[in-house]
């Protein structure tokens, strides 16, 4: 039975890897970060501090078969640093290659490493993304993520560190932080919402079916060196998406027509642009290789991924109000 460490293990997607890891039988360390002031973590997990080329992994790393490397600097809506594409290449790139060169110094025989579809682009226009493209990330986040993957081939191909990439779309699921609850949130208060007439098409991916695509490439031997997309299976348009959204609610998809040009102009006007472009523009990936070359399935369908991820939000926001009750 392979033995994990999972970095960014109090995140997002973090929290629900290590669950299904645990509960699949597998020895799992968690590294987090901590705060200043935290109470010391124990009981198999590690405070390394901030993410950097002189990180501790030395104790996290003994006696680990496989490393999950999910913890990023990530896209912040107002970012405070000086230097943001400095401090993105600082924690992304030189702390993933600190990282990689540790673990392969402790004999980890892996390391499954998350990146972002971003390196493809910041849309797909009326085709797919593959693993065939050139890549085009277009701001300081992605651009990170892309150096890290070809910082982490060297790695590989200097220590004999087994490496898998993948590129996953809108993540989403229970405790979904950033856009997606956003959207959940737009969709519940009822507002009406001038998109009644996109006919984009988005790719997302359920958090199960992510945490399970990271575990086939942990264990699967033809995934070493790979780089692979990852989605649910069914692509949404994102009017669509909001109707699914408001259905499973059970209230009405208060949406209308509207000028796409228009919608863009008064975006810019207010500093929404890439707000727009994410609900306007088409995202779809392919994932035909990772089906192919690891027998993978989601085990999720998108209706299944929609239905856990509204239970879970209508639960939160009912207990919200018997709290302010």
């Amino acid at each position: 039975m392979l033995s994990f460490l999972v970095t960014g293990a109090n995140g997002f997607i973090g929290r629900h890897l290590v669950s299904t890891l645990e509960r699949r039988g597998f020895d799992v360390k968690q590294a987090v970060r901590c705060h200043p002031g935290a109470p010391e973590p124990s009981g198999g997990i590690y405070a390394v501090g901030d993410i950097g080329p002189a990180t501790d992994w030395d104790s996290a790393l003994d006696r680990v078969d496989v490393v999950v490397h999910l913890a990023a600097r990530v896209h912040l809506l107002k970012d405070g640093a000086s230097d943001p594409e400095n401090e993105y290449r600082i924690t992304n790139v030189r702390g993933t290659e600190r990282l990689a060169r540790r673990a392969a110094a402790s004999g980890v025989r892996r390391l499954v490493y998350l990146s972002s579809i971003g390196v493809n682009g910041s849309h797909s226009g009326t085709g797919v993304f593959t693993e065939r493209d050139r890549p085009s990330p277009h701001d300081a986040y992605t651009l990170s993520k892309w150096e890290a993957e070809k910082v982490l081939h060297a790695v590989s191909d200097e220590t004999g560190l087994e490496i898998v990439i993948l590129r996953p779309p809108l993540v989403y699921g229970p405790g979904n932080p950033g856009n997606f609850l956003r959207l959940l949130e737009l969709v519940a208060s009822g507002w009406p919402l001038p998109l009644r007439d996109f006919n984009n098409r988005r790719s997302l991916l359920f958090v199960g079916n992510l945490v399970d695509a990271i575990i086939h490439c942990a264990s699967h031997p033809s995934a070493t060196g790979q780089t692979y997309l990852v989605r649910d299976g069914d692509d949404i348009s994102t009017s669509e998406l909001i109707r699914r959204l408001a259905e499973l609610m059970g209230r009405p998809a208060r949406l209308f027509s509207f000028p796409s040009s228009l919608l863009r102009g008064t975006a810019k006007m207010i500093g929404k642009s890439t707000d727009i472009d994410r609900l306007m523009n088409s995202l779809a990936v392919d994932d035909s290789k990772i089906r192919a070359a690891l027998g993978w399935q989601p085990p999720f369908s998108l209706t299944d991924g929609l239905r856990e991820t509204v239970s879970w939000f209508v639960a939160g926001r009912s207990a919200s109000r018997s709290d302010d009750s």
